[in-house]
């Protein structure tokens, strides 16, 4: 059995490079949910959907990448967290209307929950209305 931490860093290198709930439903329990208080991912309930919906975000963004700050482990909690800043310019096809050539460099949070050694829950905590401001989304 692979430890929380191996399942979350590497469901989160998958999820981050677009890969989409194909790849990412390995290290996921079938009924993972997901939430974020994030206006773009409002009606995004399950990290099926949310896997796919950053899948997506490739097309508009096709040079997106992340930094790690942090990645912590709450064994009495059995989650993990990880802390990295999302970048990308919209060049690509997508989003609210024709590419911008705007970056944005945005801040978020994942907290992972785990039901024995897949993830059950992600919370996605990400200032969206920043990162879409910096895109030229809104």
């Amino acid at each position: 059995m692979a430890s929380i931490t191996a399942t979350a860093k590497d469901f989160f290198a998958a999820c981050e490079t677009g890969k989409g709930w194909e790849v990412c439903k390995a290290y996921c329990t079938a009924d993972a949910t997901f939430s974020a208080q994030a206006e773009p991912l409002a009606d995004v309930k399950t990290l099926a959907q949310y896997a796919d919906w950053m899948k997506g975000l490739f097309t508009p963004l096709p040079n997106g990448s992340y930094e790690v700050k942090s990645f912590a482990t709450d064994a009495e909690r059995n989650n993990v967290t990880a802390y990295a800043v999302f970048s990308g310019t919209h060049t690509g096809p997508g989003g609210p209307g024709a590419p911008t050539g705007k970056t944005t460099r945005s801040d978020y949070v994942y907290v992972m929950q785990f039901k024995s050694d897949k993830i059950s829950h992600l919370t996605k905590i990400w200032n969206s209305g920043l990162a879409l401001k910096e895109l030229g989304w809104a």
